[in-house]
């Protein structure tokens, strides 16, 4: 048989409040101000975003929104407007360039003008046997 191993002692970090052990959160403080000096800045979150999907930037920014407000964001990001919804984005551009002044090869001079669009080609008096 094999020697009885001794039982590893566990480290309390809390005490059966659930606060954090002071000799411990005190130890947590110093290695994050070491670790924060050695970066040489202070930053809390990322810069900028490491992806170029923007779908990941938006479910991370959401995630950012719900975690720091503590509300649902993606409901509110669905029920936002967009610019579609309203027949946007418009483009503002002068009468001058978007109507046609005089003949096109389509409408040659001489033809005839129809007083309405017709939606066929033949008379509306003959019969069909």
């Amino acid at each position: 048989m094999s020697p009885a191993r001794k039982p590893q002692k566990l480290n309390q970090r809390r005490d059966a409040t659930g606060h954090l052990d002071p000799k411990y959160a005190a130890d947590l403080r110093k290695r994050s101000l070491e670790s924060s000096a050695e970066r040489g800045q202070d930053v809390a979150f990322l810069g900028r975003a490491k992806s170029s999907d923007p779908l990941v930037e938006t479910l991370g920014e959401e995630f950012l929104e719900s975690a720091t407000s503590g509300e649902d964001a993606t409901l509110e990001a669905l029920n936002r407007g967009v610019p579609e919804e309203e027949g946007g984005p418009f483009v503002v551009t002068r009468g001058k360039d978007e109507f046609a002044r005089g003949r096109d090869p389509s409408n040659p001079r001489g033809s005839t003008r129809e007083p309405f669009p017709k939606a066929s080609g033949g008379d509306e008096d003959e019969s069909e046997p």
